[in-house]
């Protein structure tokens, strides 16, 4: 039976519900529509197909990951904002597994469909550029920082949720051991930068 009141908001949140409970890949209109009471044509009055549902979800995503490291990093910095970042993420990650899927690709800054994503996703960025500011880290040192950031919380949420960690060994504490090999390189990196050249 349909739903009565539903609305483009519900849509998206029936959606992210399926997205993180079975994942991404398990999300597609059919599912979706059955899962609402609905036909599939029906959802057009509230999406416009697949690619926009994923943008909405990457959207609420970035908000709300935005949201949960600047909560966790605020009045933080050095080695202390790093770790409250790097948890925050690996949090959401755990808890929000397909909506964090739909935000791992860059929107597209030149498409205007994109552009309310596009500054979510920058809000995520300046978040992450200002952790490493307190590494004393800028311009492009910071960029390149802000990628090795977030390529190791990727790699490492990535296989978590793969089941990738087969070892006995206690997954926290090579967790911890990452953060702490990240900030040490963090501060060799800043080092570098400010060495003088002759």
């Amino acid at each position: 039976m349909p739903r009565v009141g539903l609305n483009t908001a519900k849509v998206v949140q029936e959606a992210a519900a399926i997205a993180d409970s079975e994942g991404l890949e398990s999300l597609t209109l059919a599912r979706l529509a059955s899962e609402l009471g609905i036909r599939v044509p029906s959802l057009y009055k509230h999406i416009n197909g697949l690619a926009d549902l994923h943008r909405r979800l990457a959207a609420i995503a970035n908000e709300s990951m935005a949201e949960a490291i600047r909560g966790a990093t605020v009045g933080r910095a050095g080695t202390d904002a790093l770790r409250a970042c790097c948890r925050s993420y690996r949090e959401f990650a755990g808890r929000y597994p397909g909506r964090y899927a739909a935000a791992q690709r860059a929107p597209d800054p030149n498409d205007p469909d994109q552009a309310a994503l596009h500054k979510l996703s920058g809000e995520l960025t300046s978040l992450a550029l200002n952790v490493l500011r307190s590494y004393d880290l800028v311009g492009e040192d910071s960029i390149h920082a802000a990628r090795i950031l977030r390529s190791a919380m990727h790699g490492f949420v990535s296989l978590e949720q793969l089941g990738g960690f087969g070892l006995p060994t206690e997954i926290e504490a090579s967790f911890e051991r990452l953060i702490d090999l990240l900030d040490a390189g963090l501060r060799a990196m800043a080092a570098q930068g400010s060495t003088p050249t002759t």
